[in-house]
């Protein structure tokens, strides 16, 4: 039987409990959202499965260890402590280290970072007579500490001061980077955050879903992704065909080959053309007027083996006609670092208000709105607001229903 893991998921503000659910529906138990992360159980093949088909999470933390922490002294003696190091981190082995959190001697994160290696090859040192080097860009073992200055053993009745947590970083790699998007407009949307606002949008693929805006597509590319189950690890060479991408947990001494593939397998044949026999995904189209953005549109989805999909149309977005019935539109049009729009972006969201209103009818509209005098522009009621952050901006996913 594998032994459970206490894992932390990173995901984006405002998006804890979508992803928690998401969590839950991948197998995790013990799922409870934090801000800006969500904490979860499972063992190693469930690990395995949350890299590959987790739309949400930035990167996956696996928990080492933890031991009370209240200076410098306590985390060099609690690291070279912590796990069996022979068996984590031979010196042939490069590492990184990354630091969040902070105690009144470490208030640093370099710092921090910087006392957790000395640890390290200190001990290798001692041990071998050896070290392992440093490899920021791509390490066989990615560790990060968090310092919590909340007492060790909070809840238990026992000890005073901070709480040290060691853990491995299983991802090699921002999850977010789905490999599909080596084409960019100016203001991309992160995979991961727009696959959350999708989420949060409740569609399925089984009716319309278009974005008069669309950019480079991000939004409409993870839509049609998620509607078909195609696992977010997966790599699509230029024939469509799948492959898993590459892990950091793979270079990881316990790595079992035998349950990767397992997972592997299982995210492969959950790929599908189709929503069920039958019941093809309903029509996603996007319309962008720069044809050079079109073209890194197209270009991803391509990259994503969803060209055949997802349908990019050249033009005005005052110009669009939806497509046949009632379905969802999604929408993240420019709105600028700084409260108080310009003339130009207030006449762009009033006309995009009224075009919605008179050939959308019926359909409903979420809009990601980082102005809230631009949205303002658009004359329309919003009966729903969800906070979320998008580059650092304070923003609210928003939504109307079209009449």
């Amino acid at each position: 039987m594998q032994s459970a893991l206490d894992v932390i998921a990173v995901v984006p503000p405002g998006l804890e409990e979508p992803a928690a659910a998401e969590l839950l529906k991948l197998g995790a138990d013990a799922v409870r959202p934090l801000r800006r992360a969500v904490a979860c159980r499972t063992d190693l093949a469930g690990f395995y499965r949350l890299h590959l088909r987790a739309r949400l999470p930035f990167r996956f933390l696996r928990q080492l260890a933890r031991f009370p922490c209240h200076g410098r002294n306590d985390l060099y003696r609690g690291i070279q402590a912590a796990v069996d190091w022979e068996f984590w981190l031979p010196p042939e082995h490069s590492f990184k280290v990354e630091a969040s959190g902070s105690l009144p001697e470490l208030n640093h994160s370099h710092y921090t970072a910087l006392q957790v290696k000395n640890a390290l090859v200190d001990w290798q040192r001692q041990r071998w007579g050896a070290r392992s080097m440093v490899n920021l860009e791509d390490p066989d073992l990615s560790l990060h500490l968090h310092l919590s200055p909340g007492p060790w053993g909070a809840g238990r009745g026992s000890g005073e001061g901070g709480t040290a947590i060691l853990s491995l970083e299983g991802d090699g790699g921002s999850l977010h980077r789905r490999g599909y998007r080596s084409a960019m407009g100016l203001a991309p949307l992160k995979e991961n955050l727009a696959a959350g606002l999708i989420a949060l949008t409740g569609w399925d693929g089984s009716v319309p879903l278009v974005d008069p805006l669309c950019g480079s597509g991000t939004l409409l590319l993870e839509a049609a992704a998620a509607a078909l189950d195609r696992a977010p690890g997966l790599l699509f060479d230029r024939g469509g065909e799948p492959r898993p991408r590459r892990f950091g947990f793979q270079c990881w001494p316990d790595f079992e080959a035998d349950l990767w593939h397992q997972e592997v397998e299982a995210a492969l044949a959950t790929v599908k053309p189709d929503l069920a026999p039958g019941r093809p995904l309903a029509p996603v189209v996007g319309r962008e007027r720069d044809p050079a953005v079109l073209e890194q549109a197209r270009a991803n989805a391509t990259a994503a083996g969803l060209a055949d999909r997802v349908q990019f149309q050249q033009g005005d977005f005052r110009d669009f006609v939806p497509p046949p019935g009632q379905g969802l539109v999604v929408c993240n049009p420019p709105y600028g670092a700084r409260l108080g729009a310009d003339a130009d972006l207030e006449a762009l969201y009033a006309d995009l208000g009224r075009v919605l209103k008179e050939r959308c009818g019926g359909w409903t509209l979420w809009l990601l709105s980082g102005n809230p005098a631009l949205s303002g522009a658009l004359r329309l009621k919003a009966n729903r607001r969800v906070a979320v952050s998008n580059g650092g901006l304070d923003c609210r996913w928003l939504r109307y229903d079209l009449h």
